[in-house]
């Protein structure tokens, strides 16, 4: 993955404070933890925490689901894994 490919922090922050105007906001990047394992050197590993109120009366599956359509540009662009904490 070239740097000019490579998705930062701060894009995953902008996009999410957009979309869910969060209370709470976490993006952390993890790829340094994976490296060398298979797909590693495909995209990032990224940690998300998120409190938004979004979230109210969604299950667990369904906040996922929102993330993913809301990071889909990224994600197709350099975001090998996500690991989510999301709640209201």
């Amino acid at each position: 993955m070239s740097a000019a490919q490579a998705v930062s922090v701060s894009e995953i922050e902008a996009v999410l404070r957009a979309v869910f105007e969060p209370t709470e906001l976490l993006v952390r990047d993890d790829s340094a933890q994976h490296a060398g394992h298979a797909g590693a050197g495909s995209g990032g590993h990224y940690f998300v925490r998120l409190r938004s109120a979004r979230f109210a009366g969604l299950g667990r599956v369904a906040r996922h689901r929102l993330v993913y359509a809301a990071l889909g540009t990224l994600i197709a662009r350099g975001i090998h894994a996500l690991a989510l904490d999301l709640d209201i």
